[in-house]
This record gives C-alpha cells, sequence and structure tokens, in this order.
C-alpha cells in the first residue's frame, strides 16, 4: 500500500498523544467481537433477566482469574469459555438487537467511522437452531443505530475450528443463498493450540464463500505459529489475517504478506493478556509494519480486556516510540484492510485527509 503520508524524521518524539485527538481521526477497526464488547451493567442486566449467577464477583468479573472455572492468567480457554456465557445470556431478539445497538454506539464514540465485526454464533447457545433469526436481530440493531447517526457495522460470520467440514458449508451456503443483512464476510476462530492445523477441513466452505463473493478473513498465528498464517493464506484464500503477528517468525512470510499486499489485524494487548508476549516491548507490530506488511491496530474484545481503541492506539504510540503521522498511518490502513464498501472507503479517505490537512 503506498501511504498518503510524507516521510517523517524520526529522531525526534512528539508528546503524548492524547486519546481526543486519536477519537477525532477517522479510522475502521477490522479485528473486533460482537462476543467481546459487553460492558459490565450489560451483564449484570442480562444475567438478572435470565436468572443466572456471575461466574465470579462483581467487582472483578472481567479478571478470569476470580472465576469458578478459572484456568488462570493467560488462558485462552478461559477467556473463550467467558465469551460463551456472555452470549448465553442474550436470549430474545430485543436482547440481540439492542446489544448491535449499543455495541455501535461505542465504536462511535470512539471515532470509528466503520466496524468489520466478528460473530461466532457457536457461542450464543440460545440461539441455536435459529441462527436466522439471531442475525435479523442483530441486523435490526444495526439499522437503528444508523438511522440515529451512528458509524455503520458490517458482519463476518465466524466459524469455530472445532465445528466439523459439514457445519463449515452449511453455514457458507446459508450466507450464500440467504445473504443475510449486513454480512460481508466468512470467518474462523478458535484455540489453534487445541484444534491444530484445521484448514483443510474448511476450504470448501471458504471456496464457497469466495465464488459467492462474500470476503474471507481468518485467525491465524496467534496461539499457532507462521504454518496457520500460510494455511489461511493457501487453503482459505484469506483476504484479511486476524492476529498474523507470529507471522514475523518467519522473514519469508513476511514478505509474503507484505508482496501480496495481506492486511493483518493486530490486537497488542489481547496478545500480551493472554501469554502471546510477555509485555509491549517484545510485540512484533512494527516489524510487520516496518517489512511492508499492512498493519491495522484493534481491539479484539475490548469489554473483556477493558480497553478502547483510542487508549490500546494511545498505548502504541508510547511503547513504541510512535507520533501523530505514524497513527495517522494506520487510520489509513484501517480503511485500506476494511471490508467497507467503496463509496465508504472514498467517504472516510476524503474525511481522514481533511482531518491531516486541518492539522
Amino acid at each position: 500500500m503506498t501511504s498518503v503520508l510524507p516521510e517523517i524524521e524520526r529522531t525526534a518524539r512528539a508528546a503524548r498523544i492524547d486519546e481526543s485527538w486519536i477519537r477525532a481521526l477517522p479510522k475502521a477497526e477490522v479485528h473486533v467481537h460482537l462476543e467481546g464488547h459487553f460492558g459490565l451493567v450489560d451483564l449484570l442486566d442480562l444475567a438478572k433477566a435470565a436468572g443466572e449467577p456471575l461466574p465470579g464477583p462483581a467487582a472483578t468479573l472481567f479478571d478470569l482469574t476470580t472465576h469458578h472455572d478459572s484456568g488462570g492468567a493467560g488462558d485462552l480457554g478461559a477467556f473463550l469459555r467467558f465469551l460463551d456465557w456472555e452470549c448465553g445470556l442474550v436470549r430474545t431478539a430485543e436482547q440481540a438487537a439492542r446489544h448491535a445497538y449499543t455495541f455501535a454506539a461505542r465504536q462511535t464514540a470512539s471515532g470509528i467511522g466503520y466496524t468489520d465485526a466478528i460473530i461466532n454464533p457457536t457461542h450464543w447457545s440460545a440461539w441455536e437452531g435459529r441462527i436466522p433469526a439471531l442475525f435479523d436481530a442483530l441486523a435490526a440493531g444495526i439499522d437503528e443505530a444508523e438511522q440515529d447517526g451512528l458509524a455503520p457495522v458490517r458482519l463476518a460470520y465466524s466459524l469455530l475450528r472445532q465445528q466439523t467440514a459439514g457445519e463449515g458449508r452449511e453455514a457458507a451456503e446459508w450466507l450464500a443463498t440467504a445473504r443475510p443483512r449486513h454480512v460481508v464476510a466468512l470467518s474462523i476462530d478458535g484455540d489453534e493450540r487445541d484444534s491444530g492445523r484445521v484448514s483443510a477441513r474448511f476450504a470448501d466452505a471458504f471456496a464457497r464463500a469466495r465464488d459467492a463473493g462474500l470476503h474471507r478473513t481468518v485467525h491465524a498465528g496467534e496461539s499457532s505459529g507462521p504454518e496457520g498464517v500460510r494455511d489461511a493464506l493457501d487453503l482459505l484464500h484469506a483476504e484479511r489475517i486476524d492476529h498474523g503477528i507470529r507471522s514475523a517468525e518467519d522473514p519469508a512470510l513476511v514478505q509474503r504478506l507484505a508482496d501480496e499486499q495481506i492486511p493483518v489485524g493486530v490486537c497488542p494487548r489481547s496478545n500480551i493478556v493472554l501469554g502471546i508476549y510477555d509485555d509491549w516491548a517484545q510485540h512484533p507490530l512494527l516489524t510487520l509494519r516496518d517489512a511492508g506488511v499492512i498493519v491495522t491496530v484493534n481491539t479484539d474484545d475490548p469489554g473483556l480486556l477493558g480497553t478502547t481503541l483510542e487508549t490500546d492506539w494511545a498505548v502504541c504510540a508510547e511503547a513504541f516510540g510512535l507520533d501523530r503521522d505514524d497513527l495517522a498511518g494506520f487510520a489509513v490502513a484501517s480503511i485500506a484492510a476494511s471490508f467497507a464498501d467503496d463509496d465508504t472507503k472514498r467517504r472516510m479517505t476524503d474525511e481522514l485527509a481533511a482531518a491531516l490537512d486541518a492539522r
């Protein structure tokens, strides 16, 4: 990708970048889960309505080490079980629509002008056997949000790695024929350490999605190494890699991502919380970006991680010694990497250029 930003001198760094400046910067977010966007008050209200107990104390609900089924700090399995519990509380169309609406509102509050939001129906246990109704409810919430002037949200239907090839094909066929509103992509997520190299199992599903004109994005290179990213590219026709950070372990793969202009949706805080890296200083975000890879910075599961996009961009700026031009570059990359339609991309690009000119 050719940057619209001038080359900058990196010998002198600007003062701390305030989150208010980041919020005002037009940008997209391309790696964030609907499942991980519940706030504490949302969960308290939903648990009360469902008559369900909390898995841990309310004061430390997002600290999974305090839960009854805790796997300990950095345990991806405990993280995913908490997502199951959260989504299992959503049992009515009104609740699902409300969650989509509040998601759009929180994204808008962070200055995010467009979002590709991941939704994995296997987490939403109350909707088993009625997935079309879940997507209808989410679409209704997205429609209401846009009518109220909130930023557009589009959905990536995500398979779970533990599903069967038949389940993957069935989902892809439904997406291709039913064309549920606001769904623009097929995705896959889950713990790569538990499931192993399963991309071949879902090759038919992703080929069907490609043939139907759906975008493809794949979680890879997180709990697996570079081989997961290669599988996503070679077997699943991935247009974008979610996480992808362990590509940095393979220079040839990094060069391929750069040459083919395959964006990676990086989530530094998530990688550190889940123990992929010990701290921000070890994270290879700049290794990938400086090698020419299109790198975006995202929140993954911001409710559970207790963060916002502007917070994580500000932390990145401090941890990696970035300035405003660097963050503007991430904004450019986010728009380019998104699955927004051409009109939305042009509008956001124009808004970003105007914002930078006004500095």
